[in-house]
């Protein structure tokens, strides 16, 4: 396996939202796992931009840095590996979308896994405030699904 090959996978997990990859053959073990940074307020300050060159270079800029509002939110996780499908089939209505209310036993979504089908309940009252896999894309165990803001 080469550069391009390794580079190939690592494409195609990004792409997935896949954030651990392992492949063993006779004499060859490779495992790439992706993490994420959460930065928690808006704040402008110095970013540090490291730049591949002979020489190690540092770059600095001062520009506003985007972040996520801090909130309360709970997550809705997949208790599984397998596809994530937001309806039942494809010519129906979605379970959920941002905004709907649930109960604990609201069906969110299906996740197939082994060709079953299985249905994935809130487990706590709430509004659905994000959805975080696109539909009919893989999901990995523990990968949060939904963001629901408990009531």
């Amino acid at each position: 396996m080469d550069l391009k090959d390794i580079k190939a996978i690592i494409d195609l997990m990004k792409k997935n939202s896949v954030s651990e990859f392992e492949l063993e053959r006779q004499d060859f073990k490779i495992r790439l796992k992706r993490g994420g940074v959460q930065v928690s307020q808006y704040e402008e300050s110095p970013i540090a931009i490291a730049m591949p060159t002979a020489a190690p270079a540092l770059v600095t800029t001062t520009a506003p840095v985007a972040v996520a509002a801090v909130s309360n939110d709970a997550e809705i996780k997949s208790p599984m590996i397998g596809t994530f499908y937001r309806s039942p089939s494809p010519e129906s209505a979605n379970y959920v979308e941002v905004g709907t209310e649930v109960n604990a036993d609201s069906v969110v979504c299906i996740i197939e896994a082994m060709k079953v089908m299985n249905e994935i309940k809130a487990e706590l009252r709430g509004v659905i405030t994000e959805i975080l896999i696109d539909n009919v894309k893989p999901v990995e165990f523990g990968q949060p699904i939904f963001r629901i803001r408990p009531l």
